[in-house]
């Protein structure tokens, strides 16, 4: 068995932590936030201090790829977060109203999910990791350099002065990753903005019934919602970084006024705020690579390996799967490379190419112009599916796979079939924009909520 040194105690590094354990591996997980774990679900939320996860209170959702992962591999955990108040949430529920073909279907049940908030998943996890033989969990100790010798990475020095020796180092230090500082050198980066700044905010009471998409998109801006546990929910707005009258979302009444400008999201307002509006941006579509023949014995896990825009909630379903599929490489991080491009990278590709259609059709929309669908097929199906699922059952089980990384879109494409499907469904359903507010009336809801605002 292998000695094998964590850095990050976030979800990735937790599950990759113990997942190892389990196979019998000697684990030391480092993790620079001091902050205990806490003992309940509401110190996890109040007062669990994780400054180095920017994303800590921002929305989450775990989808059916990730809660796979946990069945598969993290049982316990599982349980745990369903023990603290977390939920399943059964996608088929939000069948269309305007589908007529109602049955179910064999697999429907890989459609359905576990899900919390961060923090309560984080604190299953920690709470599994505090009790885990073969795994020492360190808190408070922040990684300062990478031992190299001979192009292989051989353990990690500490801001205490430790040297802890390693047959494997991974980096789970997640979108923050100060891989490249302590390196130096070898890691390779593609980092675009992913354009868009997220405003969201938590609610408590009785849990909302979906009336459209959890994630719908409007012209200039889109409304993320999402359940979570215990009754709390998450609303987010999210629109370009450089829509400025945009930035009015992050005072409370300019949200609650485009929330509620919106019939079909409205209702989600009808809960206790537990937070204010809490503002995100700044936020890369980024994929690292090292060199594995240069510098081996370090694997890079979760969104130190690749990050990706937090509205469409894949950041803990990679996290979890690209542990599992850690465990059968520890002894060849090459390998892992190799596998993790294979069966993730198709992922990341998607995620970005779905990120710059979106920010192409909301920057049309402040500008005033037309945004026209790319030509190439791929893309005019994209474009077209969920309208669609509006009235075929199979296209709208299609559309919930591509959401929750179960089949990629290519996959789905090549169906016998399909695409005819998807266009004919799509050209029968006509217009299918959500009831809310265009740019202009945006832009008065806006405006009149502030003026309310500053009146008193």
């Amino acid at each position: 068995m292998s000695k094998v040194v964590v850095l990050g105690g976030g979800v990735s590094g937790l599950a990759a932590g113990l997942m190892l354990a389990r196979d019998g591996h000697e684990v030391t997980l480092l993790e620079r936030d001091p902050s205990p774990v806490p003992d309940s679900v509401e110190g996890a939320w109040e007062a669990w201090e994780r400054g180095g996860v920017a994303q800590f209170h921002q929305a989450h959702i775990l989808q059916a790829r990730g809660s796979a992962a946990l069945d598969a591999e993290l049982p316990d955990v599982r349980d745990a977060v369903l023990d603290a108040g977390g939920i399943r949430f059964d996608y088929m529920r939000m069948l269309p109203p305007t589908v007529a073909d109602r049955e179910p279907r064999p697999g429907d049940d890989r459609l359905a999910t576990v899900t919390a908030r961060r923090a309560v998943l984080e604190l299953a996890l920690a709470g599994a990791a505090e009790a885990q033989d073969g795994l020492d969990v360190r808190r408070g100790v922040i990684a300062s350099g990478l031992d190299v010798e001979g192009g292989r990475v051989r353990g990690v020095a500490t801001d205490a002065g430790d040297r802890l020796r390693a047959d494997l180092v991974v980096d789970a230090m997640g979108r923050r990753s100060k891989l490249p500082q302590l390196l130096g050198d070898g890691v390779e980066e593609d980092a675009e903005d992913c354009g868009f700044v997220y405003y969201t905010r938590y609610y408590r009471g009785d849990m909302p019934v979906p009336r459209s998409a959890l994630n719908t998109p409007f012209e200039s801006f889109s409304l993320l919602t999402l359940p979570a546990d215990n009754g709390t929910w998450s609303v987010t707005l999210y629109a370009t970084s450089g829509d400025r009258p945009l930035k009015a979302f992050r005072h409370e009444a300019a949200f609650a006024a485009v929330v509620g400008a919106c019939p079909l999201h409205r209702h989600w307002l009808d809960g206790e705020p537990i937070t204010g509006v809490l503002a995100m941006g700044g936020v890369q579509d980024r994929r690292r690579r090292v060199d594995p023949a240069r510098l081996a014995g370090l694997a890079l896990l979760g969104d130190a390996w690749a990050c990706t825009n937090p509205s469409v909630g894949r950041g803990m379903s990679f996290a979890l799967s690209h542990a599992a599929l850690l465990r059968g490489y520890v002894g060849d991080p090459e390998a892992f490379a190799e596998a993790t491009e294979r069966e993730l990278g198709p992922w990341y590709d998607s995620t970005v190419a779905g990120d710059r259609a979106r920010l192409g059709e909301m920057v049309a929309a402040r500008e005033g112009g037309p945004y026209s669908v790319p030509a190439d097929p791929a893309s005019r199906l994209r474009a077209a599916l969920p309208a669609a699922a509006g009235l075929d059952a199979d296209v709208f089980r299609a559309l919930v796979e591509i959401a929750n990384m179960l089949t990629l879109p290519q996959d789905v494409f090549a169906r016998p079939g399909f695409a005819d499907r998807v266009i004919a469904a799509a050209r029968a359903r006509g217009d299918t924009r959500r009831p809310g507010p265009g740019r202009e009336e945006l832009l008065e809801v806006v405006s009149s909520a502030g003026a309310r605002a500053a009146a008193g």
